[in-house]
Formats: C-alpha cells, sequence, structure tokens
C-alpha cells in the first residue's frame, strides 16, 4: 500500500519506518530543507551546530530505545551517571545532586529522594511520598484523573508544601513543557513521576553523540529508503484535497523555489504535522467533526533555544542541569557531553529559555543579554571581577510553536492517530499516546498510526473478500 505522509519529524519519520516493516510504501514530504521537526539541526559558518532544543534521552523511553536497536545505533547515545542535579541559587556555583544507587526500583528512587539534604526536609519528603502513593498504586488511571488540575493545585490538594514545588518542580515543569507549574497539567509531572520511580533506568539521561538530523534522522531514511519507501524535503503540504465523500483525494505538496505544486495520491494519508500547522490546512468540510474541532484547545507553547560558545571552560560537568533560575529551565555544557562538540578547552553552553511567551518577540540581543545576567550567578567566578569569560559567538533559535501547551483539560481534546475520515491518519505527539509531548511521544505516536494504517488495510481486504464471496 502507497502511504504518503506529510512532515519528516520523528512522528513522521518513525511512522513511515513501522510502515516499511508492515511491508507497505511510505512517501513523506517534508517543508524545510532539515529533517527533524522540533529536533532540526543546523551548521553556521564556522560548522558549528545549533539546534532547535536541548534533546534529552531518558531510560524511560523504550519506545525510542527500541528504535536506536531496531537502527543498530545504540552506541550513539552516551548515558549519563544516574542523577539529577539542580542549582543552588541561594549558593551560586554551587550544585544539589539525587544520586540514583544501584538498587530496584522504586528504591533506588526513594535512596535518591532520602540522601538529598540539600533542598527538602526531612518532613517535606514524607509528605511528599505520602502524596506520590495514589499514583504510584493506582498507576496510568489516576495520572489521567488528575489532568484538570495545575501541578500547584495538585500539590495543594495532597497537602504537600508549596515549597517542594519551589525547590524541584519548577525547574522540572519547565524542562517538561516549558511552562511553569501553575500552568501545566499535573498528569505530565505524574506520568514522568510513575515512570522515574518505576523504573530502575526510568530517570537516566543520555545526549546524543553528536547533531540529530545526521545521527538520528539520517539513519530512519536510510532505512526508509532501503525498504522501498521515499523522503523529499522542500516539500511543503499545501493543501488537503477532497472526494466527494470527504475522503482524501491528495495531497498538494511543494510549490517552493519556483517549482510547481504537485497533487500527490495514494492510498492512505497522514499528517505527522505539529498541531498548529495541521489546523491551518484542514479542509472547510471536516470543520465540525470532533475530533478536529478539539484540535482548536491544543495550541504549541513559545520555546527559545540558546548557544554560546565561550572564550574558556566554565564547568567539566558531564551532565544536563537544572539551572532553577526565573528565565532558564534547563542547560547542557555541549562540550562536555555531547562528543561532537567536544572541546576540553573552551565552553558552549546550549540552554532553554522558558517560559518564553513575553521574549518570543523580543531580539537576539536582548535574549542573550538576559541569559548573560542569569549565567552570572550561576557561574560568578567567571563572570565578576576583571578576568570575565567572553562570549566568542552565540545563536538563538526561536521556536513559536512547538509541542502543544499541556495544560489542564488537554487530555480529553488529543485525538486518536485514526480519524473519522477512512484514509486520514494522524501523528505527532499532540495525538493520544502516554508519553504526552516528547521525543518518545512522537515517536509512540508514529509507531501507533503505521498500525492503524495497517490495520485499516487489512479491514478493507476483510470486507472487500466477504463482498467477492458474497456476489459469487
Amino acid at each position: 500500500m502507497r502511504v504518503v505522509i506529510a512532515g519528516a519529524g520523528l512522528a513522521g519519520l518513525s511512522c513511515a519506518k513501522y510502515l516499511c516493516d508492515q511491508g507497505h510504501s511510505p512517501v513523506v514530504y517534508e517543508a524545510r530543507e532539515v529533517l527533524g521537526g522540533k529536533i532540526a539541526a543546523w551548521k553556521d559558518e564556522e560548522g558549528d551546530w545549533y539546534e532547535t532544543g536541548l534533546h534529552i534521552f531518558f531510560g524511560a523511553y523504550p519506545n525510542m530505545l527500541q528504535l536506536f536497536k531496531e537502527l543498530e545505533i545504540e552506541d550513539r547515545l552516551q548515558w549519563k551517571s544516574h542523577s539529577m542535579i539542580f542549582n543552588q541559587p541561594e549558593e551560586p556555583g554551587t550544585y544539589s545532586r539525587f544520586d540514583f544507587p544501584d538498587l530496584p526500583a522504586p528504591l533506588n528512587g526513594v535512596a535518591a529522594i532520602l540522601s538529598n539534604n540539600d533542598m527538602l526536609s526531612w518532613s517535606e519528603k514524607i509528605l511528599f511520598g505520602v502524596g506520590l502513593l495514589p499514583a504510584m498504586l493506582r498507576g496510568q488511571e489516576y495520572v489521567e484523573e488528575c489532568d484538570l488540575l495545575s501541578w500547584t493545585e495538585w500539590l495543594k490538594k495532597q497537602n504537600i508544601p508549596s515549597r517542594v514545588n519551589d525547590e524541584v518542580f519548577i525547574a522540572m515543569s519547565k524542562a517538561l513543557n516549558f511552562i511553569g507549574p501553575d500552568e501545566i497539567s499535573s498528569t505530565v509531572l505524574l506520568t514522568a513521576l510513575n515512570r522515574f520511580l518505576q523504573e530502575k533506568d526510568g530517570s537516566k539521561m543520555a545526549f546524543l553523540d553528536g547533531a540529530p538530523p545526521e545521527r538520528l534522522c539520517n539513519p530512519i531514511v536510510e532505512y526508509i529508503k532501503s525498504h522501498g519507501g521515499a523522503v523529499y524535503t522542500n516539500s511543503p503540504l499545501r493543501e488537503i484535497n477532497l472526494n466527494r465523500d470527504s475522503s482524501v483525494k491528495s495531497f498538494t505538496v511543494g510549490g517552493l523555489n519556483g517549482e510547481e505544486k504537485k497533487d500527490i495520491q495514494a492510498d492512505a494519508y497522514v499528517s505527522a504535522l505539529p498541531v498548529d500547522l495541521l489546523k491551518l490546512l484542514i479542509p472547510k468540510e471536516w470543520k465540525n467533526l470532533e475530533t478536529f474541532r478539539k484540535l482548536e484547545g491544543l495550541v504549541g507553547v513559545p520555546v527559545i533555544n540558546i548557544h554560546i560558545w565561550f572564550d574558556r571552560k566554565l564547568t567539566n560537568i558531564d551532565h544536563l542541569l537544572f539551572s532553577r533560575s526565573k528565565l532558564l529551565s534547563v542547560y547542557a555544557d555541549m562540550s562536555n557531553t555531547c562528543k561532537e562538540y567536544e572541546d576540553p578547552n573552551r565552553s558552549m553552553l546550549e540552554l532553554v529559555f522558558a517560559p518564553a511567551q513575553e521574549w518570543i518577540s523580543k531580539s537576539d540581543d536582548d535574549i542573550i543579554e538576559a541569559t548573560m545576567k542569569e549565567l552570572g550567578k550561576l557561574f560568578p567566578n567567571h563572570f565578576s571581577g576583571s578576568n570575565q569569560a567572553k562570549i566568542r559567538k552565540y545563536k538563538v533559535v526561536k521556536t513559536p510553536r512547538s509541542v502543544y501547551k499541556a495544560i489542564p483539560g488537554c487530555q480529553e481534546l488529543r485525538p486518536d492517530q485514526k480519524t473519522p475520515i477512512r484514509n486520514f491518519f494522524l501523528a505527532g505527539d499532540y495525538t493520544m499516546q502516554r508519553y504526552l509531548a516528547s521525543m518518545e511521544g512522537a515517536v509512540l505516536s508514529g509507531k501507533l498510526c503505521a498500525k492503524k494504517v495497517h490495520n485499516e488495510e487489512e479491514s478493507l481486504k476483510i470486507n472487500d473478500n466477504e463482498i467477492s464471496l458474497g456476489s459469487s
């Protein structure tokens, strides 16, 4: 079966890969020149990479890890020590760690929390642990029920002190969805905590050894091509054309650089576009269908990713760091954490600027100025006195609409990968799957979409066979 897919992010590429495994022929069309969607990256004039975001791979990402295994590129994941490291704002330049010992889950998580005496008191740890019991005992059912509460509201309901929010979860909520705990659905953090506490290596982190388009997306594309599929860049989806019964007749793609647009026909069609782009392309005939009407409530959150190259080494920490600053979410010295970006003498910090709503329209210079003020608090030894670290260059990457903003009530709005339109399917982290707005969610959505496309074909075969038997 020929399947046309719009969008070559992780969702679209994963969908195509798993369609190949089912014996189908996927053709992927990507609007930009670069692959990856939300994990896209580019090279500057000096050959240095800069990325759409700071991408972390967790041990609790089974579908992502399986994909790496199937592509035989597992060695490209650089696993770090099983820790979570937070800056200490009250003691600039110092860190507090949650170190997970080599014990079964959830004992290793409990030990990590209990052994950290910098951030939470014993009474706060106990109240937090008691508050988490319903999520741990009832699992995902309970987690889904909590979607109508923000994380701050959930903490209050569970009688967990607000200082737990200030010390740990402001940083974590911004890292997970680029918004604060007053806005984020409690389902997001409870899902992460459940995975971290119930799987021994759930919270263990890895960095890719290079830029995602080359080190992850290209191997998927090579796999697709070797199995009879195809991937085209610079080919945006322009229009979804319909038959009389409102099923899809063709996708109109292309039209860049003076080229003519083309109508592409297939047996099935998949949108792996970000939800905000898809909403612009939904045909008027579909607007009143519940699946598509609900999409109006899903809106991408603005994100700013910053890269700053310095003239010296600022830190030797080879790990993700939670900044706990008002403007910065998480950061890493990529010269330590990523093999391809390695530099023993100079740092390149990659930082996530969040929440970004008030900053997305400001100039790069304003954003860098604000970032440097925060870095002065995180690295006081390098940004005070006469011998201060100097910026060699910087890149600011703005994404006005990134992953969907996971505020309370969003779970009810998320669509299934199979739509009411018989030959039209959806892939993307906003579609319904348990890993929410994440790389794992994108990969899982692509896998689920491929399965539903395949099942639809099998169903049609059965129906056709019944008709032919009946007519004979």
